[in-house]
């Protein structure tokens, strides 16, 4: 049989006009290659499911090409799709061992996003979030920063949001935990993920509060894993990391909480803590928050919507145009049961339509809203960014206090 395709690999039309067909690539970074397969040949993927064998394939690509003599073409791909990790096979499983155990063993989590994301050199870097966040109003709160929450998208697409979050902190927060809730984009569903690793960025080295990460460790159990490999590559905490270096210096206090989808509460009636472990998960995390108070600040690296084509929609969508002028109506609802920290309401319509608002924040922001019942949040900004030409994603800067 051939094996199977992974399934958790990006698949994207080619965006090299000299060379059409589908993209293929890693997400998870256990292979550094990208494929581009010619239309042609998208069809033959298809025999990479785990339930047909060489024989299927060879079978469709004479019927293909009208030629007999298709072994070395068949070969060529197989050959090519494994040698890449895109296949489940040997090759792939030995790959992937080895990124977790070079991951687990690494004294740091190394920056994954520097020079793609953000500059990589420390002054450029500096310079440029600077410029990010010039233009914040100076506005008297009227109580103290509990939470922000913040995009994940990449910083040049999200300045406003990330200035308006970033905006409700001030140098008096230098001395808190920032307690990162970041969405995971390739964790396991109902499942959190935990690293004691100081995260380094351009700047230089954070400091984990270790002990609080070994107690979400022992309230979770099996709900967490320890050493998640998912921080290796993952954005939505590294995100906000560097932008709180900026605003405290490097040594900034972090507990990095990644947030896997929660599958289990988008059955009909259900909720996430339906799930045993997701339950031991945040009431562990809602007693950390009513012990220390104000010793933490939480940090929700959230995005919310994602429309058109590239999400598997038959639209090609627009900011703030057509279809997603109702997408904003919508995602207003949601941000209104975000301010009023209302977990329920939320959740409902989250679930509504099996989420076809695509919101990939929605399981940190649900965690918080359940960790932090006591809180009140403010919209600061709401946007829309079309990541390429016909897909959308949406994100704002939100504020929580007491």
């Amino acid at each position: 049989m051939l094996p199977r395709l992974r399934p958790t690999l990006d698949f994207m039309p080619s965006p090299v006009p000299d060379k059409p067909g589908l993209l293929i690539r890693d997400p998870f970074q256990f292979s550094d290659v990208t494929l581009i397969i010619p239309p042609v040949l998208v069809e033959s993927l298809t025999f990479f499911d785990g339930t047909q064998s060489s024989l299927d394939l060879r079978e469709f690509l004479v019927r293909l090409t009208g030629d007999l003599d298709v072994g070395g073409l068949e070969q060529h791909l197989i050959d090519t799709l494994s040698g890449a990790g895109f296949l489940e096979d040997d090759n792939f499983f030995r790959r992937k061992e080895d990124a977790e155990r070079a991951f687990a063993d690494a004294p740091t989590r190394e920056p994954v996003h520097a020079g793609t994301g953000y500059p990589e050199d420390p002054a450029e870097l500096r310079s440029t979030l600077q410029g990010y966040l010039n233009g914040s109003p100076a506005t008297a709160l009227p109580n103290r920063t509990r939470a922000i929450a913040a995009p994940h998208v990449s910083p040049f697409g999200g300045v406003d949001s990330y200035r308006a979050a970033y905006a409700s902190l001030t140098p008096a927060d230098a001395d808190r935990t920032f307690v990162i809730l970041g969405t995971s984009h390739y964790g396991q569903p109902d499942r959190f993920g935990l690293t004691r690793k100081a995260f380094v960025s351009p700047f230089g080295e954070t400091s984990t509060n270790l002990a609080l990460v070994d107690e979400i460790a022992h309230g979770a159990g099996d709900g967490a894993l320890m050493e998640d490999y998912c921080h290796a590559v993952e954005h939505s905490i590294e995100f906000q990391v560097v932008f709180l270096q900026h605003l405290f210096g490097p040594r900034v206090r972090v507990v990095p909480v990644l947030c896997g989808a929660f599958s289990r509460g988008m059955q009909a009636g259900a909720r996430p803590e339906d799930d045993e472990s997701v339950r031991r998960t945040i009431d562990t995390l809602g007693n950390i928050a009513a012990r220390e108070g104000d010793r933490l600040l939480w940090v929700l690296g959230v995005d919310m919507a994602h429309m058109g084509r590239r999400y598997g929609d038959s639209f090609e969508a627009a900011a703030d145009r057509a279809e997603m002028e109702e997408v904003s109506q919508r995602d207003r609802l949601r941000i209104e049961r975000m301010e009023k920290c209302d977990a329920g309401g939320f959740w409902e319509q989250v679930r509504e339509n099996h989420d076809d608002l695509k919101w990939c924040g929605a399981s940190p922001i649900y965690t918080f809203l359940r960790a932090m019942p006591d809180v009140r949040g403010s919209l600061l900004h709401y946007q829309q960014w079309n990541i390429d030409s016909t897909s959308v994603v949406s994100f704002a800067g939100l504020r929580f206090g007491s």
